[in-house]
């Protein structure tokens, strides 16, 4: 047997792919951009062409053989699998292969693990680590099934050490979900109060290392943590943008997205994913000079409908002009509305135009007008309020006047029955 615990860095990398896959050389690429971002020396990199999933190993037997081979050759001290394991197949190549062994989800979660730096943005990791170490006490070790009992104290039918680290496990999960619904309760009361204030919300998404962090920087005042690594920045960040036309916004910087992210990790990371979700527009940030741009904007979308954010409005930002040698533009629809616009977040070339876009997109559908309500209109007046729209009113024997200030989206819900349309159809005309 060997040590199964202990922490090496340097690693031979697995990387699985099927017959026909057309970017394997990117994936390749971008999981050892991975295992370096999680500190780990790469040693060797072994493709290996997985048609159908061997039930053992995942990759096949003489496959197995080659890295067991690499490992002992190079000295190295862990093997990194660039897909999804199951517990078994985990198990039986760290026997196989004499060294521990993480697939891609572990591998995501360290990395997450070693960024995450806000109390919610650790706590977040932890639960989903747990979660992931939950599948892995199955058939894991085999010193979990030795029985207590025996001795005084003891006795009886004792509990098994895996039945003993599963309800510690779950005991320490549920101490976690109550954490976090509490840290969750402010970020939603932070969220109304943005609302109350009718500040439109902007949140930017994309593929990690698309510049998106610089992109934050850029437009606010703030100082995130920006680097040419993947997941520089993990925890949300919240920034007030000025000189927009249609007035003041937030700016959130969310997480990069990655292909296969772990199921546990997207769960529970909700706090930074509901800056996305809850959101009036989307800043979907790519790489200009990446070749496969498009691929990778598709695996965002597909990950912004897992977390129901797929119908949030987009405004595209092609960043990093500089290395694509594009001229700064904004691309216009039929319509005139601006849907892309092309930039350089490390130069600025290309920032005041994604700001007029910004504010033609943000005011364009924003409703500023004065409204009259009888005082008989009390519910709608109460809604008025509780949604933000009001920035100023008055009242006499006469009614209600009001200022309002918000976006359409917001008033048109409101108008939940005919006498409530009616007071509100002159102004959403």
């Amino acid at each position: 047997m060997f040590d199964r615990q202990k922490k090496g860095d340097r690693a031979v990398l697995v990387m699985p792919h099927a017959r026909g896959e057309g970017d394997s050389a990117r994936r390749a690429d971008e999981f050892t951009e991975l295992v370096r971002s999680a500190g780990a020396e790469v040693l060797a990199g072994i493709a290996a062409r997985v048609d159908v999933p061997n039930p053992r190993f995942y990759i096949g037997s003489g496959k197995a053989d080659e890295v067991a081979e690499a490992v002992a050759a190079l000295d190295a001290d862990l093997v990194l699998v660039d897909h999804e394991l199951t517990p078994v197949q985990e198990r039986n190549l760290e026997k196989h292969l004499k060294v521990r062994v993480v697939d891609r989800a572990g591998l995501i979660l360290d990395i997450f693990a070693q960024r995450a730096r806000s109390h919610e943005g650790k706590l977040e990791v932890e639960l989903a680590q747990l979660k992931h170490i939950a599948t892995r006490l199955v058939r894991g070790w085999t010193h979990l099934d030795a029985q207590r009992g025996g001795a005084i104290g003891n006795r009886g039918p004792g509990e098994t050490q895996l039945e003993t680290d599963r309800r510690l496990l779950n005991e320490r999960v549920k101490i976690l979900g109550k954490r976090l619904e509490k840290v969750q309760v402010q970020r939603t009361q932070q969220r109304r109060a943005r609302l109350r204030n009718t500040v439109p919300r902007v949140a930017l998404v994309g593929y990690t290392n698309a510049g998106k962090s610089t992109l934050f920087n850029a437009l606010t005042t703030g100082e995130v943590y920006a680097a040419d690594q993947l997941f520089a920045t993990l925890d949300p960040t919240v920034r007030k943008i000025d000189g927009l036309s249609c007035g003041p916004a937030v700016l959130a910087d969310t997480v990069g997205f990655i292909r296969e992210l772990p199921h546990d990790l997207v769960a529970a990371f909700r706090a930074t994913l509901a800056e996305a979700r809850e959101a009036d527009l989307l800043l979907h940030v790519s790489d200009a000079a990446d070749e496969e741009r498009d691929v990778l904007h598709r695996v965002v979308n597909q990950v912004l409908e897992e977390i129901d954010a797929g119908d949030v409005p987009q405004l595209q930002v092609m960043n990093k002009i500089d290395l694509a040698d594009v001229e700064p533009r904004i691309d216009r629809d039929a319509d005139g509305r601006p849907y892309r616009v092309w930039l350089s977040a490390h130069s600025g070339a290309g920032v005041p135009l994604l700001l007029q876009a910004l504010g033609e997109l943000l005011g364009g559908d924003r409703v500023r007008s004065s409204l009259h309500l009888p005082l008989t209109a009390g519910r709608l007046h109460a809604r008025l309020r509780a949604s933000g729209a009001i920035a100023h009113e008055t009242v006499d024997e006469h009614g209600w006047r009001l200022q309002i200030d918000a976006p359409r989206s917001v008033l048109a819900p409101l108008g939940a029955d005919a006498t409530d349309a009616g007071l509100l159809r002159e102004l959403l005309a």
